[in-house]
């Protein structure tokens, strides 16, 4: 879908700059944002390397596993189908601590492998599981305590207090949470009791 929009939209601006007689200004924007993406990358790369080893030094030790069983009994209310299944559990757990240190590079191959997991034990291969899809609703709310991203791309910016958007940030992506969990929970429940009422049925 996006190699459709982007095209789109790049082709409606040049026809508007030509109307407008600004193909001249477009033109030079095109080369300063080329720099300016060059210089964000370079200034990001730092940041994302020293939580990614981070991660990849939790990742050989145990405090992954520490982890895990700190969180088993959330982990368990959200993936109750999950309580025997130690990898899946773990890989999710790499995911929500990746997402909460506000590593969203780091946690989307993480995210990616525990959906591989899942899709194993998954009997209907051709439908998400439960698991799955609270897996994908925590993943995009991303709760987050430290927004490691976005404060790095602030000082990238020269903002004067990079850090002042962290509360903002606690609310917004822990109401996101709650409101996804509740939903996903809702759904799970109503899919349950249809099935059941369709058992009885036959």
């Amino acid at each position: 879908m996006l190699n459709i929009i982007w095209p789109i939209f790049i082709i409606i601006s040049y026809i508007y700059a030509i109307i407008t007689g600004n193909i001249e200004k477009v033109n030079v924007e095109i080369f300063n944002s080329v720099n300016e993406a060059v210089s964000l990358s370079i200034n990001l790369l730092g940041a994302m390397c020293l939580w990614c080893g981070i991660m990849k030094i939790a990742q050989n030790t145990n405090l992954i596993i520490r982890f895990t069983k700190l969180l088993n009994p959330i982990m368990n209310w959200l993936f109750p189908e999950l309580k025997e299944n130690k990898e899946a559990k773990e890989q999710i757990a790499m995911n929500m601590t990746a997402n909460i240190l506000g590593i969203g590079n780091a946690s989307t191959p993480l995210g990616l492998k525990a959906m591989e997991t899942l899709q194993k034990d998954n009997k209907d291969k051709e439908r998400l599981s439960d698991s799955m899809a609270m897996l994908i609703v925590l993943n995009t709310a991303s709760l987050q305590i430290i927004p490691t991203t976005i404060i790095a791309i602030r000082v990238s910016l020269e903002s004067k207090n990079p850090t002042s958007i962290i509360v903002p940030v606690w609310i917004a992506t822990i109401c996101a949470a709650i409101a996804g969990v509740i939903s996903v929970k809702l759904f799970i429940a109503k899919e349950q009791k249809r099935q059941m009422t369709i058992k009885r049925r036959r």
